[in-house]
């Protein structure tokens, strides 16, 4: 298992490092001067130039490279300009705030997600069946942006069952003791029943959002796995064999439909991380997509570079999670490239 982890680990270094190539790039080509924008906009062009000298924009940009890549090498990711703190601090600040959120996301789901795609691949053409794919096509249709606002219009506006919108805590609250940066966590090692409810609360539109946005590609999923199994000759042999009907779809039907699913969750995430971004200035959720975008807002490369390559990890990493998983599921699977 180890030998698996640190090959797929040396294979994700290229890809890393095209993140790093294609980032620096298309920082580069953002349009605006961040010189001029950091100068202000009364500073003269002698005022701008010495900005942009300080700043190292003035030197070629392979020159600008490779003092980049000496900085990643010494766990460097640079300074933001407009907060003054520097990158990695503010990332690792920050992406508790959105793991919280796309983590909880994706356990909701799955949890409505697989069991919905069960049973409309048991009974397809029924009234349930046609029902989930209402669902699924309103959750693939709806922007997460409407589906944020709508969903905060209802039941923060008319009903007034969930909290403000606005941050990970009610302003009457203190953040619990940092331990993990999640506050559900961290409030319920406190043993604060109080502070974890209202965490929960803050975290309940947020969550709700993004899961109904990643409910419908695991749902379908599921449904179209779950129908080719149930027709796999298997499936007749475990039935005319006398197993029960619970053991016939749970042991033999989901477990082997259970590979493309865990696939599909790993491409998911991808689009999770990519919604966060919205979703995060929706509910101003201070999560390191909000801060990627206020980054960009100000041509602020640091920030945004190291936004990028800390997604670029963690998607290495739910890759290598995946392939354990593909292992645990169905031991037959080689993982092994």
């Amino acid at each position: 298992m180890l030998r698996i982890v640190f090959t797929r680990l040396l294979v994700a270094l290229p890809n890393l490092l095209g993140v790093v190539v294609i980032t620096f790039l298309l920082t580069r080509a953002i349009p605006g001067d961040p010189a001029a924008y950091f100068a202000g906009g009364s500073a003269t062009q002698e005022a701008v130039e010495q900005v942009r000298r300080q700043l190292g924009l003035d030197r070629p940009l392979p020159e600008q490279f490779l003092h980049y890549i000496g900085q990643l090498a010494r766990g460097d990711l640079g300074l933001s300009l407009t907060t003054g703190q520097p990158v990695l601090q503010e990332l690792v600040a920050r992406l508790p705030a959105s793991l919280e959120v796309v983590l909880l996301a994706l356990v909701l789901s799955c949890a409505l997600a697989i069991p919905m795609g069960v049973m409309a691949a048991v009974r397809p053409g029924s009234w349930f069946d046609q029902c989930s794919r209402l669902v699924i096509t309103a959750g693939v249709s709806l922007p997460t942006f409407f589906t944020g606002l709508l969903l905060a219009y209802v039941f923060y506006f008319l009903l007034g069952w969930a909290p403000s919108p606005l941050g990970r805590l009610d302003p009457v609250f203190s953040p619990p003791p940092t331990v993990t940066g999640l506050y559900l966590v961290d409030a319920a090692l406190a043993r604060d029943a109080a502070l974890w409810w209202a965490s929960a609360r803050q975290l309940m539109l947020p969550v709700l959002t993004m899961a109904i946005f990643v409910m419908a590609p695991i749902a379908r999923m599921t449904r179209a796995s779950m129908i080719a199994v149930l027709s796999a000759d298997f499936i007749r042999t475990a039935r005319a064999s006398g197993l029960s009907p619970a053991t016939v779809l749970v042991r033999y039907g989901l477990r082997n439909a259970l590979l493309p699913v865990v696939t599909t969750l790993g491409m998911v995430f991808g689009f999770m991380i990519g919604s966060s971004v919205v979703i995060e200035k929706v509910f101003g959720w201070p999560g390191v997509g909000s801060y990627a975008i206020d980054a960009l807002t100000a041509s602020d490369y640091a920030p945004v570079q190291g936004f990028v390559l800390a997604m670029g990890v963690l998607f290495v990493l739910l890759n290598l999670l995946v392939d354990i998983a593909y292992g645990l599921i169905d031991p037959r699977v080689a993982v092994e490239s």
